[in-house]
């Protein structure tokens, strides 16, 4: 258990699944709990091999890294997953799936719990036989949750403003994005997103991205906009006086007014952007916010965050990976349950 701990059962918990841990995640799991940053009145629990656990602690000491906690000082729910010879990619991803199905277990066994998620490969997950886009999906089926977003958020440690996107469409080809838009699921979307923000400020300031550049400049440079985008954006507003909803916005300046407001205390600011498609959104925060940006499932019945990057296969084991944005989720974990002030305007 956490030295910090008072064996309350009431005491906030924070799940951490590791990921793959033939990537960064046992690194920056135990690099992360060493920030200052974290909050002090948490218990966690860590989901993976103990024995991988320690065998990174004791290579990350060897190679001079200082700012690490002792996983014996944690409680670790150790899960043994047995490893095939030659094998051992198909391996470490039958391993990051399951322990991810446990800490999703786990945290739903307490009423005042967040599970954050180590970054795992979707291609060993595939060779293992489990055929899922990302952790996202598995999270609403085990959850039998139909309406989930994917959000990227990230509070800026110059002006304190929080910087958030939503994604209409995940991890799909770029080719099927169109065919998976919708009216509908653009208001799905945008019920989500209002109703989180709603959480933290009575009328929210979203903004809605194109799908074309330029917008589709009135279907010259691609029709869905005119067709049917800017239709359903209208429509959901008409619906949902209490929120303020502009778009659909040219791609290439809608991200404007987030880096202005990242950077500067007197700029305008906004509650969040819906994003068309994945690359789309997470270019201009992973920019904009650099390592501080959070993933974020949203419509869980708990909050669920993780780093925004991937596995680091290849500088795993150096001693070389940043924890930044897995101390950035932690934080945002505590604060999106139990901060409802988190939307703070200027």
């Amino acid at each position: 258990m956490n030295n910090q701990s008072n064996n309350i059962e009431d005491k906030f918990k924070i799940i951490i699944s590791v990921g793959d841990e033939s990537g960064i995640g046992p690194e920056i799991v135990l690099k992360a709990l060493s920030s200052k940053e974290i909050p002090n009145n948490v218990d966690f629990i860590i989901v993976g091999s103990k024995t991988n656990l320690d065998n990174t602690y004791k290579s990350l000491k060897s190679l001079g890294v200082k700012n690490i906690v002792d996983p014996n000082n944690y409680q670790i729910y150790d899960i043994k997953i047995p490893f095939e010879i030659n094998k051992k990619r198909r391996g470490n991803g039958n391993a990051s799936f399951f322990y991810l199905k446990k800490a999703i277990e786990i945290v739903q066994n307490y009423t005042n719990a967040a599970l954050v998620t180590g970054p795992i490969c979707k291609k060993s997950w595939a060779l293992a036989g489990h055929n899922y886009s990302g952790q996202t999906e598995l999270l609403a089926e085990s959850c039998q949750v139909n309406n989930v977003g994917m959000l990227f958020t990230a509070k800026s440690p110059i002006t304190g403003w929080r910087f958030n996107t939503l994604l209409a469409t995940t991890h799909i080809p770029l080719c099927e994005v169109p065919k998976q838009l919708s009216t509908k699921l653009i208001h799905s979307k945008l019920d989500l997103f209002s109703k989180f923000c709603k959480t933290y400020v009575k009328k929210p300031l979203l903004k809605v991205a194109g799908l074309n550049p330029h917008a589709g400049e009135e279907g010259i440079l691609g029709s869905e906009e005119k067709d049917w985008i800017k239709n359903a954006i209208i429509s959901w507003g008409k619906q949902n006086k209490e929120v303020q909803l502009t778009g659909p916005i040219s791609p290439d300046t809608c991200w404007n007014s987030s880096a202005k407001a990242w950077r500067d205390k007197t700029a305008p600011t906004h509650n969040g952007i819906l994003a068309m498609y994945h690359d789309q959104g997470l270019i201009p925060i992973k920019v904009i916010a650099l390592n501080y940006s959070v993933n974020t499932t949203i419509g869980l019945p708990f909050i669920r965050t993780s780093p925004d990057h991937g596995t680091g296969f290849d500088i795993a084991g150096r001693g070389l990976a940043q924890s930044q944005s897995m101390v950035e989720a932690i934080k945002a974990a505590f604060d999106l349950t139990n901060d409802s002030r988190l939307f703070n305007a200027h």
